[in-house]
Formats: C-alpha cells, sequence, structure tokens
C-alpha cells in the first residue's frame, strides 16, 4: 500500500507519456499521470485524484525542462480543452505519436513491425475546414462563443482558434455581434431553454466555397435577413446558410431537420481529383491537406493494378472507396449510417464512377453474409470507427481468403487489439504508417499493410 494523499506535492520523474498526452511517472511505485508534463522532465506534481491502481495530478514546478516544450501558441491554451499539446513543440508531437503506435503494438497487440516516423505537416495551424462552436452567456451578460474547457460544459470564449480556417473565426465573431445586436436568446444547457446553440461552419479548401450552420433550439430565427446580409458582406465564398433544428435536450450537436435559408443546401470540395458534395450533416475528414497523405498512403499499399476486387469496410461517404474505384476492377463500400451511403452514391454519380456498389447496414452483419455468399476480396480497406473492427468482420475477412489487408485507424490499441487477431488467423503485419491528422492534439491514425504470412 502507498501513503500518497491528495492535495500532497511530490517530486517525479516523467518516463513517458499517456494515451492522452499527460506525463507518465512513478510515486512509490504507483504510476501517476501528470497533466502538462513532458517525456524527460522532472516535475513537482500536486496530487488530484486517486484510483485504484494510479493517481491523477498536475505540474506545480517543473524542476528540470524538456528540451520540446515550447511557449503555447495559443493564448486559450491553459483554459480551452481543444488542444492537449500546445506545450510540446510539434517535432516533439511527431516523435510521441510515432511512439504512441509503437507501445501501443508493442504492448497490446505483441506485434512487432516496422512503424515508421509519423507523417507531419508542414503548416499545422489553421488546418481544419470544420468548426463547431457552442453559443452560452458568460455570467448571464454577453453571448460567447469558443470552446469547452477540458472535461466540462464551460464555454471558453474564444476569438480566434489557431487550429481553424480564419473564415470559421469570421463567421463567429458575426454571428456573435448579430446575437448581441438584436438580443437573441442563447441555448442554456441546464434549463433547456434559449434559441441559439451551436454555430457549424464547413470551409471548402480546395474550391473556397463557404457553409454557415446556426443550430437552434426552435423553429424560425429572428432577424433572418440581416443576419445573411451581414454574411453576405464579409465572408467571401458564401454558398449556403443553413438553420439546423435540434429541440432535444442532448449533447449532441446538430440535429437531423435543417432549411436553408440562403444559396445552396450543400458545399463541394475536391480531395485530389474526385469532387464531393458536403451537407450540414455530412461526414467529411476535417484535415484535407491531410487527408490526401492518408488515402494516398492506404492506396499505395493497396497497389491496384486494375483487376481487383475491393471491400471497403466502413465506407462513410464512399471517400476510399471512390478512389479506389478509379485503380481497381470493381468496389463494395459498406456503412451503417444510411444518410452516409445516400452521400456516397451521390458522390459516385458526380464523378460518373460506375464500378462501385455502395451497401447499407452494420458490417459485423454485411461482411459475413457477403463472405458466405463466396464473393472474394482481392484486397479489403477498413477504416473503423474508434472501437476498432467487431471480430465477426475480421473473421470474414479471413474467410474470404484476403490476400491483402489495409486497415486506416484512429485509434492506435485498437488497431494493436485487431492486428493481433488477425496474425493469429495466418496473417501478418509488413508496416504500420501513422499520419498527423490532428496536430496539438493527442489523436493519431495509422495505416497498416497486413499480408498474409506464407507469400
Amino acid at each position: 500500500m502507498h501513503n500518497i494523499k491528495v492535495g500532497k506535492e511530490y517530486e517525479v520523474y516523467i518516463d513517458n507519456m499517456a494515451h492522452e498526452g499527460q506525463g507518465v511517472g512513478r510515486i512509490e511505485g504507483v504510476a501517476v499521470f501528470v497533466e502538462e508534463a513532458l517525456t524527460g522532465e522532472r516535475v513537482v506534481a500536486q496530487i488530484d485524484k486517486i484510483s485504484k491502481n494510479y493517481v491523477i495530478g498536475h505540474v506545480v514546478e517543473i524542476l528540470e525542462k524538456s528540451r520540446d516544450r515550447v511557449e503555447p501558441l495559443c493564448p486559450y491554451a491553459d483554459k480551452c480543452g481543444g488542444c492537449s499539446l500546445q506545450h510540446l513543440s510539434y517535432e516533439g508531437q511527431l516523435k510521441y505519436k510515432t511512439q504512441k503506435v509503437k507501445d501501443n503494438l508493442e504492448r497490446i497487440g505483441k506485434v512487432h513491425t516496422k512503424v515508421h516516423d509519423t507523417i507531419g505537416m508542414e503548416k499545422p495551424q489553421r488546418y481544419r475546414n470544420k468548426a463547431q462552436f457552442p453559443v452560452g452567456m458568460v455570467e448571464g451578460k454577453a453571448a460567447v462563443t469558443g470552446f469547452y474547457a477540458p472535461r466540462s460544459h464551460d464555454i471558453v470564449p474564444v476569438e480566434s482558434c489557431m487550429i481553424q480556417h480564419e473564415i470559421s473565426d469570421e463567421i463567429a465573431r458575426i454571428v456573435r455581434n448579430w446575437i448581441r445586436k438584436y438580443n437573441i436568446s442563447v441555448y442554456d444547457e441546464k434549463t433547456g431553454k434559449g434559441l441559439i446553440r451551436h454555430i457549424v461552419t464547413r470551409v471548402a479548401f480546395k474550391t473556397g466555397e463557404v457553409m454557415a450552420v446556426i443550430v437552434i433550439n426552435g423553429k424560425d430565427i429572428p432577424y433572418k435577413k440581416q443576419l445573411i446580409d451581414a454574411l453576405k458582406e464579409e465572408i467571401r465564398g458564401l454558398k449556403s446558410v443553413v438553420i439546423n433544428i435540434n429541440t432535444k435536450k442532448t449533447n449532441v450537436i446538430m440535429g437531423e431537420e435543417n432549411i436553408t435559408i440562403y444559396g445552396s443546401d450543400n458545399i463541394t470540395d475536391y480531395i485530389k481529383d474526385i469532387k464531393f458534395e458536403i451537407s450540414p450533416l455530412s461526414f467529411f475528414q476535417v484535415n484535407p491537406v491531410q487527408t490526401e497523405v492518408l488515402y494516398g498512403k492506404a492506396l499505395e499499399y493497396a497497389d491496384l493494378k486494375g483487376e481487383e476486387t475491393v471491400i471497403d469496410v466502413y465506407c462513410g461517404i464512399g471517400t476510399i472507396s471512390l478512389f479506389a474505384a478509379q485503380k481497381a476492377a470493381f468496389v463494395y463500400g459498406i456503412e451503417a449510417v444510411h444518410k452516409a451511403v445516400e452521400d456516397a452514391k451521390r458522390n459516385a454519380y458526380i464523378n460518373g464512377i460506375k464500378n462501385v456498389e455502395f451497401i447499407s447496414g452494420d458490417a459485423e452483419k454485411v461482411m459475413p453474409e457477403l463472405a458466405d455468399k463466396g464473393v472474394k476480396a482481392d484486397v479489403v480497406i477498413m477504416d473503423p470507427p474508434r472501437k476498432g473492427c467487431d471480430t465477426s468482420v475480421l473473421e470474414a475477412v479471413i474467410k474470404m481468403n484476403t490476400k491483402k489487408i489495409v486497415y486506416v485507424s484512429c485509434n492506435p490499441s485498437t488497431l494493436a487489439r485487431d492486428l493481433r487477431y488477425l496474425e493469429d488467423n495466418g496473417y501478418k503485419t509488413m508496416e504500420v504508417q501513422p499520419v498527423d491528422m490532428f496536430p496539438y492534439t493527442h489523436h493519431v491514425e495509422s495505416v497498416a499493410l497486413v499480408l498474409p504470412s506464407i507469400f
């Protein structure tokens, strides 16, 4: 048993960093997670919480600094819950992400393979094409827009966010001024009253088209013309202004119903040479620059020659499917979200891509059905949600006698678990390439190339 107490201060050497970017060290042999501490630092940490197998603390003083420690570029870094690695140099962030992927593969999956250095961005700021600003009142006075503080729903007012496109900041400012000028009520999560809930912005990086979405707890907004005029006057490329109706008491941001009050229902953007229509509810990768890198790597691993049948599991709006279809004989895309399947079909149509079939349904049901029907896949591409693949999906992939698996992952721990399963069933992980899709955060995407172990 240890004698560690909440509120007490301890000196700790940080020898690693955890999944969400906290520093990890030991006090009296017990693991301690220290917010804001970096690998190689000696710190004084104050204990905030004691759990059965570990304790949590925060930095009170840094006795020895990491060479990778920097002054945050963002003035809101200490309050906002958006970016957890502002105090780590960009080079340091990439090293941390590579190490995280390696650690997960080795510890969780016992998978020993080549993990390449994480591919970073030349300019890791202003990379997001979509922003979601909660709207609220601070101390009952003026309406503010910003982001939530860590692990809470308290809004930190933010005038300019360095990872969002500048246009998103502009739209938030215009809507905020309109709310204040016309005294429009804003939503209160506790009471469920008030009108304006969120401002959601989408900026197409390739075409310059812009969409502004006002999420409301009601059916309509007052002073509509004044809002549209203000946005039209100041926002270059404004193509669409939409009201999204969300009257539920929920922390889900958007409701199902959209009413376009200006311009068109969609904006269009390109990834490489494929055109996509984006509606307010469409899923679209938020970092367009790195999306090309990530998908480029997936297609490089797939190495399609033109004869192959490809299955794209968890295909979303069909992004990877459509790229694969340009180089394969036929592609099946499987997706559980029906709206995304509609988008995928539409995207195939507007690009004139015909050798693809999108199937609406859960991968864990559809994949075994395809396997039972005797469908053979030369290449299976998987890009599952954070929870990874269901075992039934992996079993179906194995049953199909798949010659090549390209696994795109947003969570190294479930990637490690799934690769272990494949390795126990006749496959070998050849290499893994991490890609930094979300600079300044702890998230990392990876692409793994998996082949049958008997080449």
